[in-house]
Protein backbone atom coordinates (compact mmCIF):
# COMPACT_ATOMS: atom_id res chain seq x y z
CA UNK A 1 0.00 0.00 0.00
CA UNK A 2 2.61 2.41 1.04
CA UNK A 3 4.67 1.63 -2.47
CA UNK A 4 1.45 2.00 -4.44
CA UNK A 5 1.16 5.94 -2.51
CA UNK A 6 4.84 6.54 -3.19
CA UNK A 7 4.01 5.37 -7.30
CA UNK A 8 1.24 7.52 -7.59
CA UNK A 9 2.83 10.87 -5.79
CA UNK A 10 5.67 10.60 -8.00
CA UNK A 11 4.12 9.80 -11.22
CA UNK A 12 1.41 12.94 -10.32
CA UNK A 13 4.48 14.96 -9.67
CA UNK A 14 5.95 13.71 -12.71
CA UNK A 15 2.67 14.66 -14.95
CA UNK A 16 2.90 18.64 -12.77
CA UNK A 17 5.97 18.95 -14.50
CA UNK A 18 5.23 17.47 -17.46
CA UNK A 19 2.42 19.76 -17.85
CA UNK A 20 3.64 22.90 -17.05
CA UNK A 21 6.95 22.24 -19.02
CA UNK A 22 5.13 21.72 -21.66
CA UNK A 23 2.79 24.95 -22.13
CA UNK A 24 5.66 26.92 -20.78
CA UNK A 25 8.95 26.13 -23.74
CA UNK A 26 6.37 25.30 -26.55
CA UNK A 27 6.65 28.07 -28.98
CA UNK A 28 3.02 28.01 -30.03
CA UNK A 29 0.22 30.44 -28.16
CA UNK A 30 -0.44 28.70 -24.82
CA UNK A 31 -3.23 31.38 -23.94
CA UNK A 32 -5.59 33.33 -25.39
CA UNK A 33 -8.73 33.40 -27.74
CA UNK A 34 -6.39 31.26 -29.87
CA UNK A 35 -4.64 28.43 -28.21
CA UNK A 36 -3.17 24.94 -28.77
CA UNK A 37 -1.72 23.88 -25.47
CA UNK A 38 -0.26 20.20 -26.39
CA UNK A 39 -0.38 19.56 -22.26
CA UNK A 40 -3.81 18.99 -22.57
CA UNK A 41 -3.58 15.73 -24.58
CA UNK A 42 -1.97 14.45 -20.99
CA UNK A 43 -5.67 14.91 -19.85
CA UNK A 44 -6.98 11.75 -21.12
CA UNK A 45 -4.83 9.87 -18.59
CA UNK A 46 -7.12 9.50 -16.00
CA UNK A 47 -9.20 7.26 -17.98
CA UNK A 48 -6.17 4.73 -17.47
CA UNK A 49 -4.50 6.45 -14.66
CA UNK A 50 -6.94 8.10 -11.62
CA UNK A 51 -3.64 9.02 -10.43
CA UNK A 52 -3.14 11.80 -12.75
CA UNK A 53 -5.54 13.79 -11.68
CA UNK A 54 -3.79 15.63 -9.01
CA UNK A 55 -0.59 16.15 -10.76
CA UNK A 56 -2.31 17.55 -13.86
CA UNK A 57 -4.20 20.17 -11.82
CA UNK A 58 -1.17 21.49 -10.22
CA UNK A 59 0.92 21.33 -13.41
CA UNK A 60 -2.10 23.25 -14.90
CA UNK A 61 -2.26 26.03 -11.94
CA UNK A 62 1.83 26.42 -12.32
CA UNK A 63 1.41 27.21 -16.08
CA UNK A 64 -1.84 29.62 -15.67
CA UNK A 65 0.70 31.43 -12.66
CA UNK A 66 2.45 32.76 -16.43
CA UNK A 67 -0.81 33.71 -18.43
CA UNK A 68 -2.39 36.80 -19.00
CA UNK A 69 -5.24 36.48 -17.77
CA UNK A 70 -5.22 36.44 -14.19
CA UNK A 71 -8.54 34.54 -13.82
CA UNK A 72 -6.94 31.27 -15.80
CA UNK A 73 -5.12 30.49 -12.58
CA UNK A 74 -8.51 29.58 -11.10
CA UNK A 75 -10.98 29.31 -14.16
CA UNK A 76 -8.71 27.38 -16.58
CA UNK A 77 -7.32 25.62 -14.09
CA UNK A 78 -10.55 24.33 -12.62
CA UNK A 79 -11.62 23.43 -15.98
CA UNK A 80 -8.32 20.79 -16.35
CA UNK A 81 -9.32 19.44 -13.18
CA UNK A 82 -13.36 18.95 -13.96
CA UNK A 83 -12.10 17.66 -17.29
CA UNK A 84 -9.62 14.89 -15.18
CA UNK A 85 -12.19 13.96 -12.83
CA UNK A 86 -14.76 13.95 -15.81
CA UNK A 87 -12.40 11.77 -17.76
CA UNK A 88 -12.09 9.22 -14.95
CA UNK A 89 -15.73 8.36 -14.70
CA UNK A 90 -16.04 7.44 -18.72
CA UNK A 91 -16.49 3.78 -19.19
CA UNK A 92 -15.55 4.37 -23.10
CA UNK A 93 -11.73 5.07 -23.97
CA UNK A 94 -12.85 6.68 -27.02
CA UNK A 95 -15.05 9.53 -25.18
CA UNK A 96 -11.99 10.14 -22.96
CA UNK A 97 -11.09 13.34 -25.01
CA UNK A 98 -14.44 14.78 -24.69
CA UNK A 99 -14.36 16.23 -21.50
CA UNK A 100 -11.57 17.95 -22.07
CA UNK A 101 -12.71 19.74 -24.89
CA UNK A 102 -16.07 20.19 -23.46
CA UNK A 103 -14.80 21.65 -20.23
CA UNK A 104 -12.18 24.05 -21.64
CA UNK A 105 -14.11 25.26 -24.40
CA UNK A 106 -17.47 26.55 -22.10
CA UNK A 107 -15.15 27.96 -19.32
CA UNK A 108 -12.08 28.82 -20.65
CA UNK A 109 -14.34 30.19 -23.38
CA UNK A 110 -16.02 32.24 -20.79
CA UNK A 111 -13.19 33.38 -19.04
CA UNK A 112 -11.58 34.91 -22.42
CA UNK A 113 -15.12 36.37 -23.38
CA UNK A 114 -15.70 38.06 -19.67
CA UNK A 115 -12.10 39.40 -20.11
CA UNK A 116 -12.12 40.66 -23.49
CA UNK A 117 -15.69 42.04 -23.07
CA UNK A 118 -17.43 42.16 -19.88
CA UNK A 119 -20.80 41.09 -19.08
CA UNK A 120 -22.47 43.15 -21.92
CA UNK A 121 -23.95 42.90 -25.27
CA UNK A 122 -20.93 41.60 -26.64
CA UNK A 123 -20.24 38.74 -24.19
CA UNK A 124 -22.18 36.11 -26.03
CA UNK A 125 -20.44 36.65 -29.37
CA UNK A 126 -17.38 37.15 -27.92
CA UNK A 127 -18.39 33.61 -25.93
CA UNK A 128 -19.41 31.74 -28.95
CA UNK A 129 -16.30 32.27 -31.01
CA UNK A 130 -13.85 31.84 -27.78
CA UNK A 131 -15.39 28.64 -27.26
CA UNK A 132 -15.39 27.76 -30.72
CA UNK A 133 -11.68 28.23 -30.88
CA UNK A 134 -10.62 27.07 -27.52
CA UNK A 135 -12.97 24.09 -28.76
CA UNK A 136 -10.71 23.55 -31.64
CA UNK A 137 -7.70 23.56 -30.10
CA UNK A 138 -8.44 21.17 -27.73
CA UNK A 139 -9.63 18.77 -30.10
CA UNK A 140 -6.47 19.22 -32.00
CA UNK A 141 -4.70 18.24 -28.72
CA UNK A 142 -6.79 16.01 -26.84
CA UNK A 143 -9.46 14.21 -29.64
CA UNK A 144 -5.56 13.76 -31.99
CA UNK A 145 -2.84 13.58 -29.34
CA UNK A 146 -4.47 11.99 -26.52
CA UNK A 147 -6.13 9.31 -28.15
CA UNK A 148 -2.63 8.78 -29.55
CA UNK A 149 -1.40 8.61 -26.24
CA UNK A 150 -3.99 6.34 -24.65
CA UNK A 151 -3.01 3.50 -27.74
CA UNK A 152 0.35 3.90 -27.11
CA UNK A 153 0.09 3.45 -23.54
CA UNK A 154 -2.09 0.45 -23.42
CA UNK A 155 -0.03 -1.79 -25.55
CA UNK A 156 3.44 -0.34 -23.60
CA UNK A 157 3.98 -3.37 -21.31
CA UNK A 158 5.44 -1.19 -18.77
CA UNK A 159 2.53 0.77 -18.13
CA UNK A 160 -0.41 -2.07 -18.64
CA UNK A 161 1.12 -2.18 -14.92
CA UNK A 162 -0.08 1.04 -13.67
CA UNK A 163 -3.19 0.80 -15.75
CA UNK A 164 -6.07 0.32 -12.87
CA UNK A 165 -7.46 -3.63 -13.55
CA UNK A 166 -11.06 -2.31 -14.11
CA UNK A 167 -9.79 -0.26 -17.06
CA UNK A 168 -8.10 -2.90 -18.55
CA UNK A 169 -10.31 -5.21 -18.21
CA UNK A 170 -13.06 -3.12 -19.74
CA UNK A 171 -10.94 -2.46 -23.03
CA UNK A 172 -9.36 -6.00 -23.21
CA UNK A 173 -10.46 -7.47 -26.39
CA UNK A 174 -11.60 -3.95 -28.06
CA UNK A 175 -9.03 -2.63 -30.73
CA UNK A 176 -7.30 -0.26 -29.34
Amino acid sequence: MKNTSIRNLTFAAVLAALYAGLTLVLPIPQYGPVQIRFAEALTVLPFFFPAATPGLFVGCVIANLFSPYILDVVFGSAATLLACLWTGRLNNRWLAPLPPVVCNAVIVGAEIAFSLAGTGTAFWPAFALNALSVGLGELAACGILGTLLLSVLYRSTACRSMIVPARLAQVRGFPI
